[in-house]
């Protein structure tokens, strides 16, 4: 069994590798070639942390490479960052697709954030103006960090603005960033609307409760990634800003049962399930409509999906072989 750390995934799984990748799970998922139940979440009452269980099962299809089985375990640990550990911990376990033996063990920290920043640049890649390049993030951990990698993957980014609750660790992103994409203009915001005002690229990836974006702070024209948010009492937009978008979802099982950004705008009657047009992979298909004109506001509203993890997983499994990284150990012994 091959075990793959921190540095192991980062450099097996590079983000240009990373997004067409996923943008092959999200097809497979909308076609009917994944099965997976909605995730298994343990919230005790006596812990502040969360665990969730993500099982699934993707299908190959003819000249793809091998996937199978694959379950991820993963922690969110509110008191981790105060310890300098990401608030998200746990790992990623692959089966063989033809024995079913364990054949990989990977931290799933980072192969979450770069999947799920991967499917935010597949959605933006789908659903953005072709031009759209004025990139706003809100947060600034991890999947901050991977969501400015992804975008610029897939768009030019020419500005952006970050905020976070803690004003140093915006001041710290804004250091990074600058060193990643050099030459672009890159600003810490002191508010939300601050950061928003004119942007036709946002992502927000905070770990909020309660919401942050107003309506009033989206641009005609603008294309959302609202990823923080992934649990049913968690939201990063106000209804009245969801009411404003067009909007678009990873798993409408998901969303129905899960996605707090959604479930509040329908229970108060600002949105009806007809609003959400359709599944990411449904777009990609054809199946869905995408964006009709160049002022509708694009939301594409994250949960996370273990189809994702898989197809991240499996595809790190094989850069790692290619690239002799991680650490082979004999299980069963």
């Amino acid at each position: 069994m091959l075990i793959l750390d921190r540095e192991a995934v980062t450099k097996a799984l590079p983000m240009s590798e990373a997004v067409p990748v996923l943008a092959g799970a999200m097809r497979r998922y909308s076609a009917g070639l994944v099965t997976q139940p909605l995730r298994s979440v343990l919230r005790p009452a006596t812990d502040p942390s969360m665990l969730g269980v993500m099982p699934a099962h993707m299908a190959a299809e003819d000249g793809d490479p091998a996937y199978g089985f694959g379950v991820k375990a993963v922690l969110f640990n509110p008191g981790n960052p105060a310890r300098g550990l990401p608030a998200t911990v746990g790992a990623v376990l692959l089966l063989d697709p033809e024995t079913g033996v364990p054949a990989a063990l990977l931290d799933a920290a980072v192969l979450t954030a770069v999947r799920t920043a991967a499917v935010s640049a597949v959605a933006t890649d789908a659903l953005a103006r072709p031009d759209a390049g004025d990139l706003a993030i809100l947060g600034s951990g991890a999947q901050a960090r991977a969501h400015l990698e992804a975008m610029a993957e897939v768009r030019p980014v020419r500005r952006v603005r970050v905020w976070s609750r803690t004003a140093a660790n915006a001041e710290a992103f804004a250091v990074w960033a600058r060193q990643l994409l050099p030459g672009v203009e890159v600003e810490a915001a002191a508010t939300v609307s601050a950061a928003l005002a004119g942007a036709d690229l946002v992502c927000t990836t905070t770990a909020s409760h309660e919401p942050l974006v107003e309506a009033a702070d989206l641009a005609p024209g603008a294309h959302v990634n609202a990823v923080g948010a992934s649990v049913a009492d968690a939201r990063e937009l106000t209804s009245a800003a969801v009411a404003r978008c067009a909007i678009y979802v990873d798993s409408k099982e998901s969303a129905a049962n899960e996605a707090g950004d959604l479930r509040a705008p329908l229970a108060e009657g600002l949105i009806d399930a007809g609003r959400i047009r359709g599944e990411l992979g449904e777009v990609l298909l054809g199946r869905a409509e995408g964006r009709r004109d160049e002022r509708e506001i694009t939301l594409y509203k994250s949960l996370g999906l273990a189809v994702q993890d898989v197809a991240a997983g499996f595809a790190a499994l094989r850069g790692a072989t290619e690239r002799g990284l991680g650490t082979d150990v004999p299980f069963p012994g």
